[in-house]
């Protein structure tokens, strides 16, 4: 069983069980989406065995296994008058109103990369999901800051959006396979840690 942060499932998880069932076609992969909170107490609860996450909010007892790294990015609508810009600033994006996800973890660790720098932005709206903030975004309310980026830079309602490098020296987020290491994993969960590995190492992951 693979639980998957909600915002990285759609982009990683469907590739992921191809990839393992393809090496390994009489396991049966069932995936369920999760919140930061969720995905740790189904762990705990053995009720997943692996967890597909970023690296945020997690116990200490919890392994992290590095699959991949990202680095943050600005959103944007269209006309903006940041857009044209090659990169921006988090001094930049705190003149104008902030866009969030409302997921504790993910809210946090975005307001703490402005607090890095002495900034105190204005939430003009939290979101119950990625890509309702990528339509708040696109229709004009506010700005955000992401790692997650779809390849295709639209909106759902079908508006563009503008992604900019952040020229602040920020750190990497993580993307983590982790497991409640109290815990002895099945051999299918130990070879499906291996088939990721070998799937982030030869796919060009999108990332801004």
């Amino acid at each position: 069983m693979l639980g998957c942060f909600e915002d990285l499932a759609p982009y990683f998880a469907p590739a992921l069980i191809r990839s393992f069932s393809e090496r390994c076609p009489s396991v049966t992969v069932i995936v369920r989406d999760e919140t930061f909170e969720t995905l740790g107490r189904r762990l705990t609860d053995s009720a997943i065995d692996l967890g597909l996450t970023y690296d945020l909010g997690l116990p200490a007892h919890f392994a992290r296994i590095l699959l991949h790294e990202l680095r943050p990015h600005a959103l944007l609508p269209a006309g903006h008058v940041l857009a044209d810009q090659r990169t921006v600033s988090l001094a930049d994006l705190a003149d104008h109103p902030l866009i969030t996800t409302e997921q504790p973890h993910s809210w946090q660790h975005m307001l703490d990369l402005f607090l890095s720098r002495g900034l105190s932005p204005v939430a003009r709206a939290t979101t119950s999901s990625f890509e309702l903030q990528r339509s708040m975004v696109a229709n004009g309310f506010g700005v955000a800051v992401s790692y997650t980026r779809p390849r295709g830079d639209m909106s759902y309602d079908g508006l563009p959006l503008v992604c900019k490098p952040l020229s602040d020296a920020l750190p990497m987020q993580r993307i983590i396979l982790t497991h409640d290491t109290r815990q002895r994993l099945p051999k299918a969960a130990l070879a499906f840690i291996d088939a990721a590995k070998v799937w982030f190492a030869s796919h060009d992951v999108f990332t801004g």
